[in-house]
């Protein structure tokens, strides 16, 4: 995927999560999206239960 269309998409789905965070739960915080969980890559080398384990297992997530 060309970085071009990325950055676009990730925009347009902050776009719509923040309009739908107003609308539905207005005074609360916006949602900061952030990049992670399982990739493809990962799921393809070990599969999906695996991968979504070893993202359960990362230093980046908290309580974990």
């Amino acid at each position: 995927m060309d970085k071009k269309d990325l950055k676009q998409d990730k925009k347009m789905v902050a776009g719509a999560v923040h309009k739908h965070e107003k609308a539905l739960h207005p005074g609360k915080p916006m949602t900061k999206l952030r990049a992670g969980g399982k990739t493809n890559s990962d799921m393809l080398k070990m599969g999906r239960g695996l991968a979504k384990i070893a993202n359960q297992k990362s230093p980046g997530r908290k309580g974990a």
